[in-house]
């Protein structure tokens, strides 16, 4: 999974751990990781933690397996996070029914065999 630009974003979630690239530059995070900065061009950058706290921008809720290797538990909501860092990634958020666009949530990291996921829940 890991490539060279992502390797830091993969390391820092098998620690429970959200690092964002931020360009040294013009000071923008940015996510997915990348070479260069889609805003000023440089390719210097620096690892950023972050809370993984945000908010849903959008979602979709999946009440029907959408692919055919799919066994996991229906109904699942993935959504757009806008993080309070500024960037927005995808998770799936938990519980799947209190996904509304503008809820707060929070992170939650499943670790798999070889990885670990970023998940969000809703936050009280």
């Amino acid at each position: 999974m890991d490539d060279v630009d992502s390797a830091v974003w993969w390391d820092a979630l098998r620690e429970h751990r959200v690092v964002l690239q931020r360009c040294s530059d013009c000071g923008r995070s940015r996510f997915p990781p990348m070479p260069t900065c889609p805003w000023c061009g440089s390719r210097l950058t620096v690892a950023d933690e972050a809370s993984g706290n945000g908010t849903i921008y959008s979602f979709v809720t999946a009440h029907q397996r959408v692919s055919p290797g799919y066994d996991g538990p229906l109904p699942y909501t993935v959504a757009t996070v806008t993080l309070d860092a500024g960037v927005r990634v995808l998770g799936q958020v938990e519980p799947a029914e209190q996904a509304a666009v503008g809820a707060a949530v929070t992170p939650v990291f499943v670790d798999h065999d070889e990885w670990t996921e970023l998940r969000f829940r809703v936050a009280p």
